[in-house]
């Protein structure tokens, strides 16, 4: 089973596709879960694929497990490419791991109905949403979904039965204005002084200090291939974070304000041109107690990490939004994880891969209340 799961792992990474752009991902696992005897769906205009495994006629429960399967465009090494350094290829390979696990053992397709979610688009903070609008969650009761840990949040060998995801709002902008010859400062405004200044206003905005926040800009282009042209126009883009969703309303609130005072300053127009979003995670008692018990039985009592608190997001926590009624948990894997998550070189220790799948195992029989 290890050796099948650490294969798929290295499969996964090596063949990494961004964004709803998927395709190949969702054919690899579309396989994988028909092989399993799972009654399979996919989608006519999008990527991603469910699977279906046990006795959905029997008034069981339906347990959803979630894997994300997009990875993320950055340079490695100097090349722009596809790149798994948030660790989906290790949440779809533990994931299809507890698939083979639940089919060794044929009486459990009886006891249980599990709904495997291979959700794309998760780094753009649209897959769940697109999910939920396809009604994927719609019979399903618990969900559980499982993501690596840097090694400063979780220790190797330890896991935490929830994360406490924050809230993330990333804008896409554009500042408008004329060029202007570089001997001419007076008839333009720069657009790159536009955007330091930005950048000076995002570092004043000031909420309750006693909840994690930040605010900051993550792109800015200008300018061309001539120097003596001063840039009149810009694209930007704006990374915002807070650990609760009323915080972030009012962050929202206050880069409203800084677009209104540069556009008015400067005699500039400012254009969103998308803003993508992730709300703060809601936290589900019976969902957290089933995966503490998994975590202790499969690693020991002292392995139990507390509930962790993060300022990542994830757009796992659209489908408790969505659907309030879900009892959703999100376990938080120690696997020696370094420098970080979406570092472009990120490793782990693939030996907690089991680790991962053991868990979710036992997750699944405590939910059905099987020895």
């Amino acid at each position: 089973m290890e050796e099948r799961v650490t294969e798929t792992f290295h499969y996964l990474h090596n063949h990494a596709e961004i964004s709803w752009e998927e395709k190949e991902t969702t054919k690899y696992i579309e396989r994988l879960l028909r092989e399993s005897g799972c009654r399979v769906s996919t989608f006519e205009d999008f990527t991603g694929v469910i699977g279906e495994f046990g006795n959905f006629e029997k008034s069981l429960p339906v347990i959803g497990v979630r894997a994300d399967i997009d990875a993320l465009w950055q340079e490695v090494n100097g090349e722009f490419q596809a790149n798994h350094s948030c660790g989906h290829d290790a949440h779809m390979s533990m994931v299809l791991g507890l698939l083979w696990k639940l089919e060794q053992e044929p009486d459990l397709a009886h006891q249980v109905a599990i709904k495997f979610i291979f959700q794309p688009a998760e780094e753009k903070a649209s897959g769940a949403l697109k999910m939920v609008e396809e009604h994927v969650a719609d019979d399903v009761d618990y969900l559980f979904g499982i993501h690596l840990r840097p090694n400063q949040e979780v220790a190797m060998g330890d896991a935490s039965p929830v994360i406490g995801h924050g809230a993330v709002k990333m804008y896409n902008a554009e500042i408008k204005g004329p060029d202007a010859h570089g001997a001419r400062p007076h008839l333009n405004h720069n657009a790159i002084e536009v955007g330091a200044e930005m950048v000076h206003l995002l570092n004043s905005i000031h909420v309750d200090p006693t909840v994690p926040h930040s605010a900051k800009m993550t792109k800015f282009n200008a300018g061309s291939k001539n120097a003596n042209i001063i840039p009149g126009n810009a694209s930007f883009s704006l990374d915002l974070r807070a650990q609760t969703n009323k915080v972030m309303e009012e962050m929202e609130g206050k880069v409203q304000s800084i677009f209104k005072a540069m556009k008015n300053l400067h005699d500039i127009d400012i254009d969103i041109i998308n803003i993508d979003g992730i709300a703060a995670a809601k936290m589900n008692n019976e969902a957290i107690s089933i995966m503490s018990d998994a975590i202790t039985q499969t690693l020991g009592k002292e392995h139990l990490h507390p509930e962790l608190v993060t300022p990542g997001g994830d757009d796992f926590h659209f489908y408790t939004i969505e659907k309030p009624s879900l009892k959703a948990t999100m376990i938080g894997l120690g696997c020696d994880l370094k420098p970080g998550l979406h570092h472009p070189n990120m490793t782990f220790n693939e030996s907690a891969l089991m680790n991962g799948v053991n868990i979710l195992y036992r997750a699944v029989l405590n939910t059905y209340n099987l020895s």
